[in-house]
């Protein structure tokens, strides 16, 4: 028999909030994080907005001399870390820390430092690079920086999979406690690439919206839709085995009972023209769940805001859902937060799992245009109150990566 997995605790970074209190209220009031990008000069840019984090205090986190020596990224992930597992009671609780393991991703890494430090070295020479360079660059030391701070020793790696790197932490940490390998899992995902390399690499492929008009800039499944924004935070889940985390008398909110994982093999950067492999994403999770379409009550849609991916995913979910596609609802949440690469799946995990603890769908904002070929109900402009027991999260990637998480609502049986 398969072991149950819920979430009993959550952290977030956000361009929308620096709490998950925060974020999920602003989700809910539809509230937009985009902005005129206040990071970088962007007078060079052709692109001059970005979905920012705003006003975080780190040193109510961490120490100053910690935190200089930490890239952005891995700041975003400590915090949240902090958050989930504070909201989780972990720090009060006696259990086998050889049992609790960390899968943390982030798409790209520490980028702003490869920037600055590659500066350095050609105007001071190689010699002169930090010491702390390449622990502040890889994309897995925000899970290592994690497994430290709370002793997590069982499995602590990294998934790298584009955009979809967040989702499919948490679907392996599920994975890791419903097999028996943990009991506890942190897991999710953290990304700050709001720097020149970054802006200058997505302007050149034509993947960003080069508007100014903030509501106008992110509109997934609008016809006029044409480039996604791009974000930065971290999502933090605390995944602990059912059994285990009511026997400390934790606070669940939520479960979540399954995982697919696909690929398109089809293109480095654009989805199956068919949406095939995102739909296989979806049945995939619906099996590992053993559950049905009909029973799928919300869909946290990727929806980039980016031509052929709204499109593709409205083609998947009618795929896979088939007529249940016609009343599931779906929203895009990055209509608020913009894009956050690596993070993106983790903070949509916990946007899902909060839309099924609340029986609220979050709407996709500032929707005007419709799109014929993109005719589900996508919840616009404003959120709705709905009884909802099962919830599906998607997330897809360059390289044709699909991933897909299905959420319960827990009654507490």
């Amino acid at each position: 028999m398969k072991r149950r997995v819920v979430v009993t605790g959550m952290g977030a970074v956000t361009p929308i909030g620096n709490t998950v209190a925060e974020t999920w209220a602003a989700a809910r009031a539809g509230t937009c994080g985009i902005g005129i990008n206040k990071q970088l000069d962007v007078s060079e840019h052709k692109i001059k907005i970005a979905a920012e984090v705003k006003d975080l205090v780190v040193e109510n986190y961490l120490e100053k001399k910690v935190a200089r020596k930490m890239s952005r990224y891995r700041q975003f992930a400590l915090i949240a870390a902090k958050q989930a597992y504070a909201d989780s009671g972990l720090q009060d609780a006696q259990f086998d820390h050889n049992r609790m393991g960390v899968i943390v991703s982030s798409g790209v890494g520490g980028m702003e430092v490869m920037e600055t430090e590659h500066i350095k070295a050609m105007e001071k020479g190689y010699d002169r690079i930090s010491p702390f360079f390449i622990t502040q660059l890889i994309a897995n030391m925000g899970a290592g920086d994690i497994a430290i701070e709370f002793n997590a020793k069982g499995l602590c790696t990294c998934v790298v999979t584009a955009c979809a790197s967040g989702t499919h932490a948490v679907g392996d940490a599920f994975h890791r406690i419903r097999d028996g390998y943990e009991e506890i899992m942190i897991t999710g995902g953290a990304e700050s690439t709001i720097t020149h390399l970054a802006l200058g690499g997505f302007t050149s492929m034509k993947a960003l919206h080069e508007g100014t008009d903030i509501n106008r800039a992110s509109i997934p499944f609008d016809k006029e839709r044409s480039g996604f924004v791009m974000g930065e935070g971290a999502g933090i889940l605390v995944l602990e085995e059912l059994e285990h985390a009511k026997a400390r008398g934790a606070h669940i909110y939520g479960e979540i009972v399954g995982y697919g994982a696909t690929c398109d093999a089809f293109h480095i950067t654009l989805p199956s023209e068919t949406g095939e492999g995102a739909a296989r994403s979806m049945v995939c999770a619906m099996d590992d769940a053993g559950i049905a379409p009909e029973q799928v009550d919300y869909i946290n849609a990727h929806g980039t805001s980016t031509p052929p991916n709204d499109k593709f995913e409205t083609l998947a979910i009618k795929s896979a859902l088939g007529d249940a596609a016609q009343t599931v609802s779906i929203s895009s949440t990055k209509s608020m937060t913009g894009h956050l690469l690596g993070a993106t799946g983790a903070v949509e995990a916990i946007f899902s799992v909060l839309a099924l603890k609340d029986g609220f769908v979050p709407p996709t904002i500032n929707y005007k245009v419709p799109d014929p070929e993109c005719d589900l109900d996508i919840t616009p402009n404003v959120g709705k109150e709905k009884d909802m027991e099962y919830a599906l999260s998607n997330t897809f990637g360059f390289g044709g990566h699909n991933a897909t998480l299905a959420f319960r609502k827990y009654k507490g049986e």
